[in-house]
């Protein structure tokens, strides 16, 4: 969904053209798959930060085109909302101080375009839902000007045929609320992990991506409040679920998949999302280019595949299968989208390397975890983990029902230590991410965990009714998260970090 769109509306003649060029495209595909060079020289990682833009009160800031005209920097995207922008770091490798790269280069980009947001009036907060966000300013008109937007917009809710419904069920009752646009999707700010893997190997590393998804949500959730009220540690699952649903209750009923999807098998290869992608999925966005893929393939260049590709953009996998051309050459991606923004790039880079570690020892296990772990059970994992965070209790095999923070501790702490080893992670950079992790578990704070003891505290202590005491989180939480001092170490009296 990156793509500038300029058509407006389809025909039944775009719809039906587009269908043959998509299922076209899956058949080269399938054939690539079978006899391509792709690049899998190196595993390279990649990492894309979704931001708010708040002002001096900690209010949303719909300026998110004005900003990026005075920063001119083409890593910096607009997102969903006008309150949004998205940083594309460039991919880089995690061997040796690769992650302390990607450290200084965040912070290092993000203090500019914090410097240049000023000029708009805006600050950058990296956070997964922003608290003081109303459902005032979740409308239709607050989306970014980008036209996709709009016509993405239309096609969903059009496919619906009417509004959408948000209801969720959390920590202080319900919300329960309809809305005529996409708009709440905004709310959403998510940090995305990237890792580039071979045709081969692709099948292995998604399925072990399922089968984490709960652990990494429950260590990094940071989104505890949506529209005032404090629901699930990480509401932005929830929420992303609902606000994108293209499906009436009556479909719903009849079991028709949801476009956001956690997916409902253990795979074989990458051929099976991107085919499971077509057969279950109508085209939200049916534009063709000119390409035919197979005269492409056939005279020895490399196809775009570019009907398979926006497709594969409108179906909102957790871990979405990518394929994509650099410097000529095609490779395959595992894009993990669970994780919320936030709070501070040490935290992000810890997350990071919890996810990469993990994933890659399960990956290269001798006795797969999927072959233990029934698929239902590991989305199960991945509600209760988004409700609970840290005080969550998921299922392990050969552990059962386990609280998360032991989990994690006695057991998967080593499997992302050995996995970081294998990629070559100088091992200082290794024990200070990590330790990260560790010391969430053995404090019980996360970022949702803070903001929420945050929020009891101006209430309790100091009497702010519940839109004051969220506006005073907040604007200590812009405070601290500059300081890239981790989480689990925010002090929750009233006070800020120094400096």
């Amino acid at each position: 969904m990156g793509k500038d769109i300029a058509q407006a509306s389809f025909s039944r003649e775009d719809r039906l053209w587009y269908r043959r060029k998509v299922r076209r495209c899956l058949d080269v595909f399938a054939l690539m798959l079978d006899d391509f060079v792709f690049d899998t020289d190196r595993p390279t990682t990649g990492l894309e930060i979704e931001l708010n833009l708040v002002d001096v009160d900690a209010e949303p800031v719909m300026r998110n085109a004005e900003v990026l005209a005075n920063l001119a920097d083409p890593t910096f995207q607009t997102e969903l909302g006008q309150f949004n922008l998205e940083l594309n770091s460039r991919p880089r490798l995690i061997e040796g101080h690769g992650f302390d790269d990607y450290e200084q280069d965040l912070i290092d980009s993000l203090a500019r375009a914090d410097e240049r947001a000023r000029k708009s009036d805006a600050t950058l907060l990296t956070i997964g839902i922003l608290p003081t966000l109303r459902l005032g300013h979740t409308v239709l008109e607050n989306l970014s000007a980008n036209p996709r937007y709009r016509l993405l917009n239309e096609q969903i809710i059009n496919a619906r045929g009417e509004d959408i419904g948000i209801d969720i069920r959390g920590g202080e009752g319900r919300l329960q609320t309809y809305t005529e646009s996409i708009a709440p999707e905004a709310a959403c700010t998510s940090l995305q992990l990237h890792l580039q893997v071979s045709p081969e190997t692709f099948a292995s590393y998604w399925n072990a991506a399922q089968a984490i998804v709960g652990v990494q949500v429950a260590v990094g959730a940071n989104s505890p409040f949506l529209y005032g009220r404090q629901l699930w540690a990480e509401t932005r699952i929830a929420l992303f679920e609902q606000a994108t649903d293209t499906r009436s209750d009556e479909l719903k009923a009849q079991g028709v998949r949801p476009r956001v999807w956690f997916g409902e098998r253990w795979i074989t290869s990458i051929f099976d999302l991107f085919e499971e992608n077509v057969r279950y999925f109508p085209p939200l966005l049916p534009i063709c280019d000119d390409e035919d893929p197979v005269e492409v393939l056939s005279s020895g260049g490399v196809p775009h595949l570019g009907e398979l590709r926006l497709h594969n953009g409108t179906v909102y996998r957790w871990n979405r299968p990518v394929y994509d051309i650099m410097n000529g050459r095609p490779h395959l991606r595992v894009e993990n989208r669970v994780l919320p923004s936030g709070p501070t790039v040490v935290d992000m880079l810890a997350n990071a390397a919890f996810y990469f570690g993990l994933v890659r020892t399960l990956a290269e296990a001798d006795r797969p975890i999927w072959s233990q772990l029934p698929f239902s059970v590991a989305e199960e994992n991945f509600h209760a983990a988004a409700r609970d965070g840290l005080s969550a209790s998921l299922y392990w095999p050969r552990a059962g029902e386990v609280p998360v923070t032991r989990l994690v501790l006695d057991r998967l702490l080593p499997m992302a230590t050995e996995g970081l080893n294998r990629f070559g992670v100088d091992p200082g950079v290794r024990d200070r991410l990590l330790g990260i992790i560790e010391q969430r578990c053995v404090t019980g704070r996360n970022g949702a965990v803070w903001q929420i003891e945050a929020v009891e505290e101006a209430e309790r202590v100091r009497g702010l009714n519940r839109g004051d005491a969220l506006r005073d989180m907040v604007l200590r939480y812009c405070a601290n998260h500059r300081s890239n001092v981790p989480v689990h170490d925010w002090p929750v009296d009233g006070s800020v970090l120094p400096g």
